[in-house]
């Protein structure tokens, strides 16, 4: 079985409504099993015009582990709370 990664960049335009988001989406990736690769932080741009934002990177025992992961109750409940707080562009790639 291979892992899988949900990479996500986010343009976050509300931080104080952003936190209750932050808040939601830990409480989901410790529900799921989702172990945090990076969550923000610096980062340097070493070829090419991608300048992310705010990146995300969490790691899944399976791409099924991350699309429950993203399906869940507890990340709907994330999601409604990121609305109107980000912009997020996320996709899920199978790892090794």
């Amino acid at each position: 079985m291979s892992s899988a990664y949900i990479i996500a960049n986010v343009r976050v335009t509300d931080p104080v409504q952003y936190e209750e988001y932050k808040k939601f989406s830990t409480l989901a990736m410790q529900a799921h099993g989702a172990e945090v690769c990076v969550r923000g932080g610096a980062s340097r741009v070493l070829e090419g015009d991608w300048t992310p934002d705010r990146l995300v990177i969490l790691k899944f025992a399976s791409m099924d582990k991350a699309q429950a992961f993203y399906d869940s109750t507890e990340y709907a409940k994330a999601r409604a709370a990121r609305e109107g707080a980000a912009v997020m562009r996320m996709i899920v790639v199978e790892g090794l």
